[in-house]
């Protein structure tokens, strides 16, 4: 008796094909690995490209913060954010209140260099998400804020949905 399964019966879906962080892994790594190939091709790597897109707005960010919006280990930013400074395309500078903290921007040069990057990630997700309508792209996109919000572990080492009262 053989375990196979004959060619005439469809195989049943395995776990994985139904399991959310597997199918949101699997998404990510395809629509970000064809993102990344332009990335290289305008000369920075996958981290530079995602360090650069999270200052592109200009605002002050803490290297801790950063390395959490990047998904990135803090000590590889920092590592990072070395190069990048060298290159003018980021600054640091510290905290106002809190020394412990440095928070870094983009510098003007750096807002440059990625200005046209930005625009063809853009043109990249409206072809993504295209197929699925304005209504459910935004959509999807509102429930992975939601996902990301009630899953994010805070300081103090609880998630908001520990913290909430409902």
């Amino acid at each position: 008796m053989s375990n196979l399964i004959e060619p005439s019966q469809p195989a049943a879906p395995s776990f994985v094909e139904g399991y959310l962080p597997a199918l949101l892994a699997r998404a990510s790594q395809l629509i970000s690995g064809e993102f990344h190939q332009v990335a290289r091709e305008h000369g920075f790597s996958i981290s530079e490209w995602r360090v650069m897109a999270s200052l592109a707005n200009g605002n002050l960010i803490s290297i801790g913060d950063l390395a959490q919006l990047t998904v990135t280990k803090q000590p590889t930013i920092t590592r990072l954010l070395d190069r990048m400074e060298s290159k003018g395309q980021v600054e640091r500078v510290p905290h106002p209140s809190d020394r412990r903290i440095t928070l870094v921007h983009i510098t003007p040069e750096g807002a440059r260099t990625i200005r046209h990057l930005i625009e063809l990630a853009r043109e990249h997700e409206h072809r993504v998400l295209e197929p699925f309508g304005l209504a459910r792209a935004e959509e999807l996109k509102k429930t992975l804020h939601q996902i990301i919000k009630l899953h994010t572990v805070q300081p103090d080492g609880d998630t908001p949905a520990e913290t909430r009262d409902d």
